[in-house]
């Protein structure tokens, strides 16, 4: 399926759902990151927005 990333909209802004990879890419564009940084930070804190974001922004 070819999908326009740049147009893309999480179904959920509030949760990262790890198994999608465009939304991977979404949300590493979102908060400036590499998606194994990414990850490590939805190992770190779950998957909610707003932890992973101050994960992100605690640990640079």
């Amino acid at each position: 399926m070819d999908t326009d990333q740049a147009s893309f909209e999480p179904l959920d802004p509030g949760r990262i759902h790890p198994m999608d990879p465009v939304e991977l890419a979404y949300w590493c564009r979102e908060f400036g990151c590499t998606e194994t940084r990414l990850r490590e930070a939805l190992a770190a804190v779950g998957e909610h927005v707003a932890e992973v974001r101050a994960w992100l922004a605690q640990t640079r």
